[in-house]
């Protein structure tokens, strides 16, 4: 199937590991041209140089480093985007995530994922839609979970996060009546990641008990919903993420790519 992806210029934050290098490699594999994001200007240039040579794409792959968490350098990013010729497909995955008791998380942690999880992916949406609307093209996905449906007590402040986003995404795709542009929306469920090894591990330690153990049982001990009962995989996500994209006719939705967890119609 061609996606009519070719050559269109892609933006995925927090696109050094996990879902979002997933994502940038979907997009490259569709012939798009895509800037690698992360805080580190050493870490996108080596993503940048893996991503080129898995697909041969030397002239399509370019590097936009930057702390979205921080106002003044996530419009010097938009602005070094806007004299390279914009961005068609802004993908606003850039996240933070932890486990921790809501009793003990503090002002300034709630705070701090406010700023990261989804004053980024507003920062960047306020800049970019303009001309996307202007153009008569453009595209906007932002990476929310299936948190932000079934909210969970261990994150409550990721959870309330992810929230928001789908509020956000559908309350931009209003904006874009009429015009060739949309704003979407996709709920990832538990997914595997370098992120959620690294919990593994260090609940392994916590808890005395085998990685592997703690991951074989996971979903029959804590997610007994699932249909998939395994973890999805960025691989997954990536495909949903670049094919919601492709489609005009999917504007203002919320995609889940998490495994049939949630029980609703």
């Amino acid at each position: 199937m061609d996606l009519k992806l070719n050559d269109k210029k892609v933006l995925v934050t927090g696109s050094t590991s996990g879902i979002g290098k997933a994502i940038a490699a979907a997009y490259l594999k569709e012939g798009a041209v895509v800037y690698i994001n992360g805080r580190s200007q050493e870490r996108c240039d080596a993503i940048a140089a893996e991503l080129t040579q898995q697909f041969d794409a030397a002239d399509r792959v370019k590097t936009a480093a930057a702390d979205l968490a921080d106002g003044v350098a996530a419009d010097a990013l938009v602005a070094k985007l806007q004299a390279e010729g914009g961005i068609d497909i802004l993908i606003n995955n850039t996240g933070i995530f932890e486990v921790k008791p809501f009793e003990q998380i503090t002002d300034a942690e709630w705070m701090d994922y406010f700023n990261v999880n989804i004053m980024s992916a507003v920062r960047l949406s306020r800049a970019l839609l303009p001309t996307m609307l202007e153009n008569d093209f453009g595209r906007i996905v932002n990476i929310s979970s299936e948190c932000a449906i079934k909210p969970l007590g261990q994150m409550v402040h990721y959870s309330v996060t992810k929230t928001a986003l789908l509020s956000l995404s559908r309350a931009l795709s209003e904006l874009t009546k009429g015009k060739n542009v949309t704003v979407n929306s996709v709920l990832p469920g538990p997914t595997w990641t370098e992120g959620v090894e690294n919990y593994f591990d260090t609940l392994s330690v916590k808890e005395g008990k085998p990685a592997q153990t703690l991951i074989d049982n996971y979903f029959a001990e804590h997610e007994p919903t699932s249909l998939l009962q395994r973890f999805v995989s960025v691989e997954e996500v990536a495909e949903a993420t670049v094919y919601l994209t492709s489609n005009r006719a999917m504007n203002g939705q919320s995609l889940r790519v998490e495994g049939g967890i949630i029980r609703a119609l």
